[in-house]
């Protein structure tokens, strides 16, 4: 009896495998998919496959081949790179024009410059949240374009017209000249935060728009995806080279009203195109809710329920029953270590009248261990802030050296000084592809792991390289001051007096950091994007651009603070109207020495982070995988 119930066991299992296989086949010859559990629509006579959970502009459905996909993301890498062909050349030239135009001091427009981007780059994490909850991301790249576009259209008025700018006068020496005060300095400010504002949008919600274009669901487009942000890449750089080099030339050289009417231009265009895909697009639903705000309810939950013993089996903590959830719900298996307190959060309570637990006393196990995630991550956040210090350095003070050096090509060719950076976009345009076709393969024989080398490795990498372009940049840096004093030009003119010093002497610190960006924050990016949780994956991009604004930021704060306590003995590092009075070499040695000392505390926390585990199979889900 037992060896017929075996053999009829047997015999369904073959029945079973054999049914699998012409399943496997069929689904492979349709690109992985089986269509016949895929919902349809016809339209004009075609039968189109409905996309889950995404909808066209008018609220359907959205449909395979006809929304989305890799041809219709044309137009979102369009509007990206458009509108960093209108913003990077403000990031690399604003220095110059806060100094000889608005005759504002060196270490002021440093700050001034560097709370703008800090601000754009902050201002991101928040608007990734009002896409997500109120209006979504394509209306939020709309508005933000709009807002960009306004900002700009208000800088070029300004340098326009001679009623809104000081008088033109020979900065720094000549001791006549007026700063930008009043109602002209609101104007200037106005501009800036409205530019900082649309920019930071756009950052927030393009690049989780760009990524709606494709499902993850599907084997085909799952792969599309993934090459997604490669994409938002290349068309990054094209547009950033195009403006370090085209735009900071009509600024220097045709007028800064030009410069800036051609950024305007560049971002009225990328509204265009933006909208004129609108019809092909696919569009996510907007949430409702934030993603965040579950993590903040875990935190508070935490600690309103501190006092209250933990469960000594974890099994009594709170979790929803699996069937009775959702099909797409996310569970994540408990973890003792680390952060164990806010296991607190999850001890069950006493349900409200209507049956439902109140969120900020009683969170799941998942949402638990999403808030550990996320707390783990916040070393690893802080250590990449000191990179953002260093790049605000050469977006500021490094302009501010080459605009003292000689800027010619030839006899007939003057390079624009703020058009160095395109020296870190071309290593990056050149090294990524050495990265992914040369190194990755060769340490990928070495490590065994299909990145190379992991996420935290690489960023490590991107942050002793930072350490040595601050290196080189102060050791550029004495060169140059020794030049000053063999030449008697301390009070030279910048812009019209020019050091018999190249200013390619600032090639290499340019080069290294660009090497560097390669490796610290794309390796953020995908260590933010792995480890996050499913729901915050959207606004990982995000966590990078807050990394990048709290080292803006934090490059205002050291300024200041090197002034002050420098004051004293030398007048200040860096107070001086003249560049060749200040020791911009002393302060760069001090951001190398302070690179050192951050690369040692990323190492503790880099060794100290477990990467997020794998979600094991629960005993029902082994038994339907293996029926």
């Amino acid at each position: 009896m037992e060896h017929e119930d075996m053999s009829k066991v047997s015999e369904a299992k073959i029945k079973t495998d054999a049914i699998s296989m012409d399943q496997s086949k069929v689904s492979e010859a349709n690109g992985g998919v089986d269509h016949s559990m895929v919902e349809t629509r016809v339209v004009g006579g075609n039968t189109y496959e409905v996309v889950e959970g995404k909808v066209d502009w008018r609220g359907r459905p959205a449909l395979r081949r006809r929304h989305g996909g890799v041809g219709n993301s044309f137009f979102i890498l369009a509007n990206f790179g458009l509108e960093n062909m209108a913003s990077l050349s403000l990031a690399v030239n604003l220095i110059l024009y806060f100094m000889f135009v608005m005759h504002i001091d060196l270490a002021e427009a440093s700050n001034l410059l560097t709370n703008y981007m800090g601000t754009s780059y902050m201002v991101a994490v928040l608007i990734s949240i009002f896409a997500d909850v109120f209006v979504g991301r394509y209306m939020t790249v709309i508005l933000s374009s709009l807002v960009e576009l306004v900002g700009l259209v208000l800088l070029m008025l300004q340098a326009r017209s001679d009623r809104l700018k000081p008088p033109s006068c020979k900065y720094p020496v000549d001791p006549t000249c007026q700063r930008v005060h009043g109602g002209n300095e609101v104007h200037l400010y106005l501009a800036l935060y409205l530019i900082a504002i649309g920019s930071a949008g756009i950052k927030a919600a393009l690049p989780a728009h760009c990524a709606d274009q494709f499902d993850e669901k599907h084997p085909v487009e799952k792969l599309q995806m993934s090459s997604c942000f490669n994409w938002l890449l290349l068309s990054l750089c094209t547009g950033g080279a195009i403006s370090v080099t085209v735009f900071v030339y009509i600024q220097q050289f045709k007028g800064w009203d030009k410069g800036f009417a051609a950024a305007a231009g560049a971002m009225g265009l990328a509204v265009v195109v933006f909208i004129g895909g609108m019809p092909r697009y696919r569009f996510a639903t907007v949430q409702g809710s934030s993603a965040l705000t579950e993590i903040f309810q875990v935190y508070v939950a935490a600690f309103r329920n501190r006092n209250l013993p933990l469960p000594e089996n974890p099994d009594d903590l709170y979790e929803i029953s699996r069937s009775k959830a959702s099909p797409d719900t996310e569970f994540v298996a408990h973890r003792a270590k680390p952060f164990r307190f806010l296991d607190r959060a999850a001890i069950v309570q006493t349900p409200k009248e209507d049956g439902a637990p109140n969120p900020w006393r009683q969170c799941r196990v998942t949402q638990v261990e999403h808030g550990k995630t996320v707390l783990a991550m916040v070393p690893i956040f802080c250590s990449a802030i000191i990179m953002g210090t260093c790049l605000a350095q050469l977006q500021t003070f490094s302009i501010a050296q080459g605009s003292t050096m000689d800027n010619r090509l030839g006899k007939h060719f003057q390079m624009p000084v703020a058009s160095l950076p395109i020296i870190p976009l071309a290593m990056l345009i050149f090294a990524v592809p050495i990265y992914e076709q040369l190194f990755v393969p060769f340490a990928r024989r070495l490590t065994g792991l299909p990145t190379g080398i992991t996420y935290l490795q690489r960023v490590g990498v991107g942050l002793v390289l930072s350490i040595v372009s601050m290196a080189i940049a102060a050791g550029v840096e004495v060169r140059r001051k020794k030049v000053v004093a063999r030449h008697g030009m301390v009070d030279m003119i910048p812009g019209l007096d020019y050091l018999p010093m190249s200013c390619f002497w600032l090639a290499p610190q340019f080069a290294v950091f660009g090497v560097a960006d390669m490796f610290t924050y794309v390796g953020l990016m995908e260590f933010f994007y792995s480890q996050a949780p499913r729901a915050l994956k959207s606004m990982s991009s995000s966590f990078l651009w807050c990394s990048l604004s709290f080292g803006y930021f934090m490059s205002t704060i050291i300024v200041q603070a090197v002034n002050a306590a420098t004051r004293g003995a030398s007048g200040g590092w860096l107070a001086s109207k003249n560049i060749n009075r200040d020791r911009l070499d002393l302060f760069f040695w001090l951001l190398a020495v302070l690179s050192t000392l951050n690369f040692f505390n990323y190492l503790f926390w880099a060794t100290w982070y477990k990467y997020k585990p794998a979600v094991p199979p629960q005993p029902e889900e082994e038994q339907q995988l293996q029926v």
